[in-house]
């Protein structure tokens, strides 16, 4: 019996059900189906023998490149998704045994990798009303299954905080750094409450890497001093949600900017979307970054029910919205992130913080 994993379950039934209904609807900013619904006319997806075609017809599939030129009905398709979904739903393991009569359909599509292999981060490509359209890379988000972060950088993803208003000693920095419980999440904030709670003073300083730093001056020059006030605002309130954390930004006014930027031109929430909107298109930690977005154009959001929205990058403010709205700061492991520890550098102490954002929970 075929199994898989949950995550390449979950794309294979976005991919079947596209393929089956031949159309998909745009979400708003609530993550809410909008009236706007877009025909596929071709799903490009790569196989392990190339890249293959699957243009939607009538009421068949036709399945072009590398070993195969055939035809199948859409409502094999559409079968075929609803089983997925319902094993999915049913069974709460990583491990997802392939329902009765998919595994078939797979050798019969000769589909051999649950998930599409590509270098430039899409599952697949989607060409909408006809052939004149460009194909349009997107990427699949799910609640399905444990959903893949917006941004996980790793240790090149770290921010830098100076530690100032006291010399601490070298016993007094072990005291600090000692871990009682690795698994806390809140062992970080701890750290950073003993270090005020002895007079230290943790000063934004500078982005650990430089691409990183290069890239989030892309944004702004001073993004990263905002980004810095977020992330440090995340361990100490326990808020995560990128737009509560904005409102509390904007309250704390890290930049000190006038009130007027601050609340009528809406200066900081602009610049969190912009970071996020370059996030979901291309920008990386640690590689550079010029403003152009990458192959992903786009985002199919799948609902725990398996219900399907499409994001697309030329609905900006639509996406800049959603993401804004959906989007939260998350803590990763202070041990394999190399961050959350007072570290002696250039005979100074600095404590890094690291920037991770995924979606909120449902």
């Amino acid at each position: 019996m075929l199994t898989a994993t949950r995550r390449e379950w979950n794309e294979l039934y976005v991919f079947f059900a596209l393929l089956g209904k031949g159309s998909v609807t745009l979400g708003d900013e609530e993550g809410k189906p909008s009236p706007r619904v877009l025909p596929i006319v071709r799903i490009s997806r790569q196989e392990h023998d190339g890249k293959r075609e699957y243009r939607v017809e009538k009421d068949e599939v036709h399945v072009t490149g590398g070993q195969m030129d055939g035809r199948f009905p859409r409502e094999d398709f559409r079968t075929a998704a609803a089983l997925i979904l319902e094993a999915l739903k049913q069974c709460r393991e990583d491990e997802v045994e392939a329902p009765e009569g998919v595994e078939d359909f797979l050798d019969a599509l000769k589909i051999y990798d649950m998930e599409a292999r590509t270098d430039d981060r899409t599952d697949f490509y989607l060409t909408f009303h006809d052939d004149s359209f460009p194909p349009m890379g997107f990427r699949i988000y799910s609640r399905l299954c444990a959903m893949n972060p917006l941004l996980d950088g790793g240790r090149t993803a770290n921010l830098k905080y100076a530690q100032t208003g006291v010399r601490f000693s070298a016993p007094a920095v072990n005291k600090i750094n000692y871990t009682d419980d690795p698994d806390n999440p809140n062992e970080v904030a701890r750290r950073m409450l003993y270090i005020e709670s002895l007079g230290g003073v943790l000063k934004y300083d500078d982005v650990a890497d430089k691409i990183f730093r290069s890239n989030l001056c892309l944004i702004d020059l001073n993004f990263a001093r905002v980004l810095a006030e977020m992330v440090r605002l995340m361990h100490l309130d326990n808020v995560g949600r990128v737009d509560e954390l904005t409102a509390l930004v904007e309250e704390r006014n890290p930049l000190k900017i006038k009130d007027e930027l601050i609340h009528k031109h809406l200066y900081y929430r602009h610049k969190v979307k912009e970071f996020l909107l370059a996030v979901a298109l291309g920008m990386r930690p640690a590689k550079q970054y010029d403003g152009t977005d990458s192959a992903v154009a786009g985002f199919v959001m799948v609902d725990a029910q398996g219900g399907l929205l499409a994001y697309r990058k030329t609905e900006r403010e639509t996406f800049a919205n959603f993401l804004f709205t959906h989007t939260r700061l998350e803590k990763g492991s202070p041990e394999k992130d190399k961050y959350g520890y007072l570290e002696r550098e250039n005979r100074a102490y600095h404590l890094k913080l690291n920037v991770k954002v995924g979606f909120v929970k449902r």
